[in-house]
């Protein structure tokens, strides 16, 4: 986002991403915490799904970027980090991440230091 940029935020309750053909591509910006990733982490699925028909079949769902901010206190708290990054070399520049943990003590392993912020 950008100064003066419109957002839309949802908190708690039943809620999903389904983009139809033929609409505005949007940017999603997802933030989790712990365990909330569940639902967030199926929207990732998704819009990797769209974005892997997209470039092998030519649909016309026109995508935006996907960012997600994922927090825990440590890197062993982070559920499907490996999933995420994957997702993120699959689709480099349309689906990224920012881990932030909050207690880690011990050394952050190469593969995630490049997207881990906090102590």
């Amino acid at each position: 986002c950008t100064l003066d940029s419109e957002v839309a935020l949802r908190v708690g309750g039943d809620f999903f991403f389904d983009p139809q053909p033929g609409d505005s591509p949007v940017n999603l910006v997802l933030i989790a915490g712990g365990v909330g990733i569940n639902p967030l982490f199926s929207i990732l699925l998704h819009i990797a799904d769209l974005h892997g028909y997209q470039e092998s079949k030519g649909n016309r769902h026109k995508l935006g970027t996907a960012k997600l901010y994922y927090s825990a206190k440590n890197t062993s708290e982070l559920l499907f980090k490996k999933n995420i990054l994957s997702l993120m070399k699959a689709f480099p520049g349309k689906i990224t991440c920012c881990f932030h943990v909050t207690q880690q003590r011990s050394q952050i392993c190469k593969e995630l230091q490049p997207h881990v912020t906090g102590k």
